[in-house]
């Protein structure tokens, strides 16, 4: 991998990462048109995920900082109507990750054989983020202040989902969260927020296994500390830029332009790559 590619592949990270429109089905995308073996950057692509990981905390931290506070505050524990609502907040984001931690742990291998079957599976994958976003769209539900630990879950079955690539992340949680009649504010940080714990999992896993394989060159890859550097700091800063604009946008209802460019570029992969 070039320093060109990876501040590309960077950029694309960060950007896609909070936009609604996959950033795994264009990292799949991407690589496919540069010929790079996603299992031969290993170390890229861990450090890209924990970068934008980090860009979440810098632009949210007032809302962490806001939830650890309440955690940390005495109430009772006796029933979930005595608890803040920063601890609610919290327990909902734990609710959220059971069935992505259900997938992880019991279908890794099965979604591992779906990332390498191709980009006409990304581009059906793009096609039904791009239904997601138009049902969400048209969808006028009576908005709810608070997110409930049921619809948490539900969002976090999408969450599941959207491991899939091609299928975006922030698309299906957002778009099932405004069916399901939650306040669009809400949503966007609560999506956000979500994902941290799962990604940060995943990136330790990954990590341990590119650690295992370093001995043998299947992870070592012929990426520098600079190639590396370069794709970190391209995924921060734009995941940073992504995540304050992807709030205002959501606040909008703007997003069924994403969903027309979902279906563009599902099209295009399904019939040209």
């Amino acid at each position: 991998m070039s320093w060109l590619e990876s501040l590309l592949l960077g950029l694309l990270q960060g950007l896609t990462e909070y936009l609604p429109i996959s950033s795994s089905g264009h990292l799949a995308i991407a690589s496919s048109l540069f010929g790079i073996d996603g299992e031969q950057n290993m170390a890229f692509t861990v450090l890209v995920h924990v970068a934008t990981v980090l860009s979440t905390l810098v632009i949210l931290w007032k809302e962490i900082v806001w939830i650890f506070r309440d955690l940390f505050t005495r109430q009772s524990w006796k029933s979930y109507s005595g608890l803040n609502e920063g601890t609610r907040y919290a327990i909902n984001i734990i609710i959220s990750m059971i069935p992505v931690g259900i997938v992880g742990v019991f279908f890794k291998d099965n979604i591992e054989a779906i990332f390498g079957s191709g980009t006409t599976v990304v581009g059906c994958c793009l096609l039904v983020t791009a239904a997601l976003l138009t049902f969400s769209y048209y969808a006028k539900p009576r908005q709810r202040e608070n997110i409930s630990g049921w619809h948490a879950f539900i969002i976090g079955i999408a969450q599941a989902v959207a491991v899939l690539p091609g299928i975006s992340r922030s698309g299906s949680t957002i778009a099932t969260g405004i069916m399901l009649g939650n306040k669009k504010e809400r949503l966007a940080q609560f999506s956000f927020l979500m994902v941290i714990p799962p990604i940060l999992g995943e990136a330790l896993l990954d990590m341990k296994d590119l650690l295992e394989s370093a001995g043998t060159g299947v992870a070592g890859a012929d990426t520098g500390f600079g190639v590396l550097a370069i794709g970190f700091l391209a995924a921060f800063l734009s995941g940073c830029a992504a995540c304050k604009w992807m709030i205002s946008i959501v606040r909008k209802g703007k997003l069924i332009w994403f969903g027309v460019y979902c279906a563009v570029v599902g099209l295009v992969t399904i019939l040209f790559l």
